[in-house]
């Protein structure tokens, strides 16, 4: 029987963390930086890290991939629906022809990604699975200057070579753990990097839809169509959401309250601040998360390769993160110049 009181007890720090409203009234106008964004990052990588230890909870309950993930979104797009007609109606009545056929494409890639991802925790450990789909920002940075016009600067691809070493040392240092179906690394590694590939043209329109589009109207869209693919995916393959254990369907229920809608929806608020490049490296620290609750909860102990990886992903970030944070300095503290240069009429 596994002990849930700290899964809880992490989820309830999380939750918290990113509910409280007292953050947004404490940050003042004239601050040298937003740190809105940059807390919402980390609170999305803690809670995203908690996804492999609920899926791998539910397949131990009987619970197919396709059913956990279809029930992930499902779950997920009833709770936002409520808030987004309410507070977001007028919004989602202006979406253009164009940002509907974005919003679809974002969700058959959101699909493809926990489709792929999901199943892949079959067949390998935690560790080399949530390393492996990690490496989105690989993905990124090749299509991000043809498809985003974004640049990469020196310190993104420094960072970004360091954080993609220390996955592939990770990675060579896990083996193939307990999966619930069988040991087969070669198909859930290359399911996992299946999904990479696909939360990266994610993360890419992302980047394009947030510039306009508020947080809820984009999760919210992006979540409900994926939910209706997989749920199409899920009834032309014959599977089901239904005749589940109740420990079954609190697992997908944690999957889509925790990882979800507060990991992922942090991400996707932060994209309005930052490129998709720098989003995705952030997300690379989730596998350090996700073998550390694997190695409590799941058995599941990194070894000295694991640890060298994640130092090195750690450093990645940090090194990704140095433009960034001096970009959000410098803009800061222009406006508050421009501020106080500004002659008050009454």
């Amino acid at each position: 029987m596994i002990d849930i009181a700290p899964i809880i007890c992490y989820m309830a720090i999380t939750a918290n963390t990113i509910t409280s409203r007292h953050l947004e009234n404490a940050i003042e106008r004239r601050q040298i930086l937003n740190w809105k964004p940059i807390v919402a990052l980390m609170v999305g990588v803690l809670a995203v890290a908690t996804a492999a230890i609920f899926i791998r909870l539910a397949q131990r309950e009987g619970i197919p991939s396709l059913s956990v993930a279809a029930g992930r979104l499902v779950f997920a797009s009833i709770l936002l629906t409520g808030p987004a007609l309410r507070r977001h109606r007028a919004q989602i009545k202006t979406l253009t022809t164009n940002e509907l056929r974005l919003i679809v494409l974002a969700g058959v890639f959101l699909a493809v990604h926990f489709a792929s991802w999901i199943s892949s925790l079959e067949y390998t450990s935690v560790t080399n699975s949530v390393v492996l789909v990690t490496t989105s920002p690989l993905w990124v940075a090749l299509l991000s200057p043809l498809l985003l016009k974004e640049r990469l600067s020196s310190w993104v691809i420094a960072g970004l070579v360091l954080a993609l070493l220390g996955g592939i040392v990770v990675a060579l240092g896990g083996d193939a753990g307990d999966p619930p179906t069988r040991s087969d690394p070669l198909l859930g590694n290359g399911l996992a990097i299946i999904g990479a590939m696909a939360a990266a043209g994610y993360l890419m329109i992302g980047r394009q839809l947030r510039q306009r589009l508020h947080v809820i109207t984009y999760i919210w869209a992006v979540y409900s169509t994926t939910a209706v693919i997989l749920l199409g995916v899920l009834l032309i393959t014959g599977g089901t959401l239904l005749g589940f254990s109740a420990s079954g369907y609190l697992w997908i229920a944690m999957l889509g309250i925790v990882p979800q809608l507060m990991g992922h929806s942090s991400f996707n608020y932060a994209l309005a601040f930052f490129p998709a490049v720098y989003v995705s490296i952030v997300t690379l620290a989730e596998p350090i998360g996700s073998s550390v609750l694997a190695m409590i909860f799941l058995s599941e102990y990194p070894g000295f390769l694991s640890i060298l990886g994640s130092a090195f992903i750690l450093g990645g970030i940090a090194v990704a993160s140095k433009e960034q944070l001096d970009k959000a300095r410098r803009r800061s503290s222009r406006r508050v110049r421009d501020s106080e240069e500004t002659p008050v009429i009454s």
